[in-house]
């Protein structure tokens, strides 16, 4: 008769079952306490391969953090569309399928983040907030990456690393300093609208819920025909949208630093799924010289006038993430991502943030980062790529010879796609120039929107500008203050007359705090000074 009890103990599928710790080699974990070492109280044996692959993966944990958009949160849901586009049907613009049919719903991921500041930085902080959705649709993923606000800083993407190296902190302090913010906007007077924006309520939405989103860039929508329309994309929350004062903020911000991301998840597990519907701005694929701008300059607004919204569909978030990392912190999203019916601009933002946005992804997650569930599309994908790190599976479909890896093949290759809709192929003609677009007025519309602001708005705007430009150099400060009185009589009156007011702080370049953060920079004497002492021990 077999010893059972010893064939027990032998049998290695009893030692282990669904709730059972193992390595990434499969190897079930007996000890996951103790290293090994040579008695208790060691030296560490070299060969601990179970901790040399838990530590060495938790030493490569973290992906590079995004230069922009570090500090994010997610959640899926779905687009209905409405099949029109305000009172007419959607097809007259664009031949997009997720677009066409009415109660048509296209699964989605929405990523929200702040701009500027890092990973683990307050959501209370005074920052343009990012505002990215990807479109899992049945012709491959459409990405629409934007902010809340509505135009930008810049008009040409040369500008870029400049803007953000500005924006970021002191590269010898690393701290953030509002004279090098100011040093960059007073020496660009395109960003005086969106300084508007920023230094106004406007720059501290209250949550991602009750935000507005926006394409930013000008896009093109293409019908059967192969006739484009220029398109502007909104996203208006029907939650309503609130905004806060920077005192608000901070009241906030000594409570909870992570709030935006805590209302966003709260909201869903209880169901009370936030909306957005999302309107498109229409205007003929021209220059439009009767414009005092140029459609395709994404410091400008679209006025709503002369260019009404019109409604195209909903999108309803309805499922938080089940990992964090593998959902929010993977996604990767870029603006040269859309689908057949969509287009490019001529904008020259939208042209430079298309390779840049593809190719920090390729750097930040990897080659091979559209192969991660949260990236790839949710349908059929059949490709000549090989290889790159992290590569786990070929882009091979049935009936492939699998020894081609190259097109166009006659023995068994994959095959161009036929093209449904005529091809758009608008008419392009000029010299190769290094210059600014025409019509380049830079206060007009900060103008419009500073009048357009309600008492309290103008009041906030004025006292954060005042308290950040009061520390700055006196050349910096007249530049701001001729853009402000160009732009408004009333506003640069009161800007110069709070900057007469206010007592000079220069900060000479390093005695910074975040944006509107009044006294930021007295902080670390007032920890000295209110620190409790105590013994060593």
């Amino acid at each position: 008769m077999k010893d059972n009890k010893h064939e027990t103990a032998h049998n290695t599928s009893d030692m282990e079952n669904d709730t059972t710790l193992t390595n990434r080699q499969g190897h079930p974990v007996t000890n996951n306490q103790n290293l090994r070492t040579v008695g208790n109280r060691g030296p560490a044996a070299l060969e601990n391969y179970d901790f040399i692959e838990k530590i060495s993966h938790f030493d490569r944990e973290r992906v590079p953090e995004r230069v922009v958009h570090a500090r994010g949160a997610g959640a899926h849901g779905y687009f209905e569309a409405y099949g029109t586009a305000g009172d007419e049907p959607v097809f007259k613009y664009t031949r997009a399928k997720l677009f066409q049919e009415k109660g048509k719903q296209t699964p989605v991921f929405v990523r929200f983040s702040t701009v500027i500041h890092g990973g683990h930085s307050p959501e209370t902080l005074r920052d343009p907030r990012g505002f990215a959705v990807k479109f899992y649709t049945e012709d491959g993923n459409w990405d629409l990456v934007g902010n809340n606000l509505k135009i930008f800083f810049i008009r040409d993407a040369i500008k870029f690393p400049d803007m953000i190296h500005a924006f970021k902190p002191d590269p010898i302090t690393n701290i953030q300093d509002s004279e090098r913010f100011f040093d960059f906007c007073a020496s660009s007077p395109e960003s005086f609208h969106m300084v508007t924006f920023i230094y106004s309520p406007w720059g501290i939405p209250a949550n991602y819920r009750q935000m507005q989103g926006s394409g930013v860039n000008t896009y093109k929508w293409v019908n059967s025909e192969g006739e484009a329309v220029l398109v502007k994309y909104h996203w208006e929350p029907l939650q309503g949208i609130k905004n806060l004062t920077q005192k608000e903020a901070e009241e906030i911000q000594a409570k909870n630093f992570n709030h935006a991301t805590q209302d966003l998840y709260d909201a869903i597990e209880r169901g009370d799924y936030p909306e957005w519907e999302l309107y498109v701005q229409i205007m003929s694929d021209d220059e439009h010289p009767e414009l005092d701008f140029d459609p395709l300059d994404d410091t400008k607004l679209w006025p709503n006038d002369q260019f009404p919204w019109r409604k195209v569909g909903k999108m309803v978030l309805n499922k938080n993430p089940e990992d964090y990392f593998t959902e929010v912190e993977q996604s990767a999203f870029g603006t040269g991502v859309l689908v057949d019916g969509l287009d490019f601009s001529d904008d020259k933002m939208l042209q430079g943030r298309t390779f840049s946005y593809s190719d920090t992804q390729r750097h930040r997650v990897g080659a091979n980062y559209l192969q991660l569930p949260i990236n790839a599309p949710k349908k059929r994908v059949a490709t000549n790529q090989m290889g790159g790190q992290m590569q786990y599976k070929v882009d091979r479909v049935p009936g492939q010879n699998p020894h081609i890896n190259y097109e166009p093949s006659i023995l068994g290759g994959l095959k161009e796609a036929e093209q449904h809709g005529t091809e758009h192929t608008p008419y392009v003609e000029g010299n190769l120039v290094r210059e600014s677009i025409d019509r380049n007025d830079n206060t007009k519309q900060a103008g419009e929107t500073y009048r357009a602001f309600e008492d309290w708005e103008k009041d906030e705007l004025i006292t954060n500008l005042v308290n950040d430009l009061s520390k700055c150099d006196p050349r910096i400060q007249e530049k701001m203050v001729a853009l402000a009185e160009e732009a408004d009589d009333e506003y640069g009156r009161r800007l110069r007359e709070g900057l007469e007011n206010a007592k000079s702080e220069h900060s000479n370049l390093g005695e910074g705090a975040p944006l509107g953060n009044k006294d930021g920079e007295k902080a670390p004497k007032m920890a000295e000074e209110k620190g409790h002492e105590t013994d060593g021990y």
